[in-house]
Order: structure tokens, then sequence, then C-alpha cells
């Protein structure tokens, strides 16, 4: 999977939250990546429901598709229509926020999450 630093990860979050109003109790939380670095995952929460949300790049994507990830609740969600309205629009910054990050990897080389081919070299000699 591709990876991208907190660092990286929390400078395109605050971008984000600065251009859009209503981000700002997203954040990014340390994700240790499969070669043992550490990688940002950006969390999403919600207020209006229990499950917990995240934005990641899909695993096995094509140049950085990223993807929104819900975890399931056990029990039923019963909301007014003004929280089902509010939730609505939880998901839609969630929904926004994945095309911003999925556009900002694009082609984005990070330095601090890819080992260098140096790096790489010295650990196989």
């Amino acid at each position: 999977m591709p990876v991208h630093s907190k660092k990286t990860l929390d400078h395109w979050v605050a971008e984000f939250a600065a251009a859009r109003g209503g981000a700002e109790a997203v954040r990014v939380v340390v994700q240790e990546a499969g070669s043992g670095r550490d990688a940002g995952l950006v969390v999403v929460p919600l207020e209006n429901a229990p499950n917990t949300v995240w934005i990641e790049p899909r695993p096995d994507g094509d140049e950085m598709d990223w993807h929104v990830v819900i975890e399931q609740s056990d029990g039923v969600l019963d909301l007014s229509s003004f929280e089902l309205n509010a939730l609505t629009h939880e998901l839609q910054i969630a929904a926004e926020l994945c095309a911003f990050l999925q556009e900002k990897s694009l082609g984005y080389f990070d330095s601090e999450a890819e080992p260098t081919a140096e790096a790489e070299s010295s650990t196989a000699d």
C-alpha cells in the first residue's frame, strides 16, 4: 500500500480544513506501515453515529486510489431528521476529503515515508 508520513497528511488535512469549514475535528494518527515506518491514517470522527471512519489509500489501488472505510456498528442507528442531516454532512466531509487526498497524492513522492534506494541497498548488505 502506498504510504504518506503523518507530517505530510497533517499538512494536507490542515490545508483542506482551512479551505472548507467543518473539517476541524479530522485528525491524523500514527499508523505503522508494513515496513516498520510510521505513516499517517486520517480519522474522521462522527458525532451522529458510533461508527469509526478513516480514509486511506486502497492496498491494491492504482495511482493512489483512496477510499473511505466505515467500520460496522453492532447496534441500530435511530436518528431524527436533524441528526440524519448532520450525519450526512459529516459523511460529505469525509467524501470530499477523500477526493482531496487522492488529488494531492497523485504523483507525489513522500521522502519521509518512502525508503531511499541507498537505505534499501544498505539493509540488503
